[in-house]
C-alpha cells in the first residue's frame, strides 16, 4: 500500500540550478509513515484525490528532466497533514474530506499535531526554502517558482469544465503570460483562478514567493487528463516551451512585492 518504514517525507530532484526555475509538488506522493497505518481507511481512498494530486508526481518527474531543472517533491499524503497550508489553516489537518471521514484524525491533540508538523510539514517546508536559495545564490537573482497541482473533474457532484486552471495571487508576471500561451490551443479550457483562488494565506506560494517577492504561479491540470503516460506526456511537451519562454522575461529574475489579497505582507518573512 502507502505506508513506508524508512519514510521520507520529501524528494530534492536535481538539476541547473542556474537556470533559475525551480518546480515544486506539494501534493505529488500518498504515503504514509508505518506508524499512521491508514489513518483508518480503505487502500481505495488512497486512491482518490483526497490523498495527492494524482498525475502530478510524474508531471513534475517529466517537466524536471526534459527542462534539466531541480524539483522538490513532497512524498506524505495530504490526509496526514496539508503542506500547502498555513500552519495555523483549519484544513491543516483534515478530519472530513468530500465525503470521507478520516478517523485517524480525530481526535487530534495538540502533542500530535505538533508532532506532524515538525516531522512532515516544518521539514519539506525547509527543503523548499532552501531549494529557493540555492536557485538564488546560483542564478545571482530571484528564481522562478512554479508549483504543480492537479484537480478532480467532480467536486461534492459538481462537474468541473475547464481543463488546466491557473492560481496567482496579485504577482501576474507568470500568470498572465501562462494563461495566454495556454489559451493559444481552442480544444483547452484554461481557468483563471479556477477551481480554486490562488489568494491563500500561509500557503507555499505564499509562504516562499510572496513575502519574498519571487515571481511564480501555481498551475492545476485536471486528474483525468494525466491519469496515464501518455496525458502527462502531452503535458509535459505543452508546458516545457511555454515555461522556457516565461523563464526568458526579463522581469521574472527580479524581486518585485505585489502585495497580496489576503492582507498586508511581511516581507521579511519566506
Amino acid at each position: 500500500m502507502m505506508t513506508d518504514p524508512d519514510f521520507q517525507p520529501f524528494e530534492v530532484i536535481d538539476g541547473d540550478w542556474s537556470r533559475g526555475l525551480l518546480l515544486v509538488a506539494d501534493h505529488a506522493g500518498r504515503k504514509l509513515p508505518s506508524r499512521y497505518n491508514s489513518l483508518g481507511l480503505p487502500p481505495s481512498e488512497f486512491e482518490r484525490h483526497i490523498a495527492y494530486d494524482i498525475g502530478v508526481e510524474a508531471t513534475t518527474r517529466g517537466l524536471a528532466k526534459a527542462m534539466g531543472v531541480p524539483a522538490v517533491l513532497c512524498h506524505f499524503s495530504r490526509l496526514l497533514i496539508d503542506p500547502n497550508r498555513g500552519d495555523d489553516d483549519p484544513t491543516l489537518i483534515r478530519q472530513l474530506y468530500d465525503g470521507t471521514v478520516i478517523s485517524g484524525n480525530y481526535p487530534m491533540s495538540a502533542d500530535e499535531r505538533e508532532s506532524r508538523l515538525n516531522s512532515f510539514y516544518r521539514p519539506y517546508h525547509q527543503a523548499v526554502a532552501e531549494a529557493v536559495g540555492r536557485v538564488t545564490q546560483t542564478r545571482g537573482q530571484a528564481p522562478f517558482i512554479f508549483s504543480v497541482h492537479s484537480f478532480t473533474p467532480i467536486m461534492q457532484g459538481i462537474v468541473r469544465p475547464w481543463h488546466v486552471g491557473v492560481l496567482w495571487d496579485m504577482d501576474h508576471r507568470v500568470a498572465w503570460p501562462l494563461i495566454e500561451m495556454l489559451a493559444v490551443d481552442p480544444a483547452l479550457r484554461v481557468g483563471d483562478n479556477e477551481p480554486y483562488d490562488g489568494a491563500l494565506r500561509g500557503d507555499t506560494m505564499y509562504s516562499h514567493a510572496i513575502t519574498q517577492g519571487f515571481a511564480h504561479a501555481l498551475i492545476e491540470i485536471r486528474q483525468d487528463l494525466i491519469a496515464d503516460q501518455e496525458g502527462v506526456d502531452g503535458w509535459v511537451e505543452r508546458l516545457v516551451p511555454i515555461l522556457d519562454a516565461i523563464n526568458a522575461r526579463p522581469d521574472i529574475h527580479d524581486v518585485q512585492h505585489f502585495g497580496s489579497r489576503t492582507g498586508p505582507v511581511d516581507h521579511r518573512k519566506g
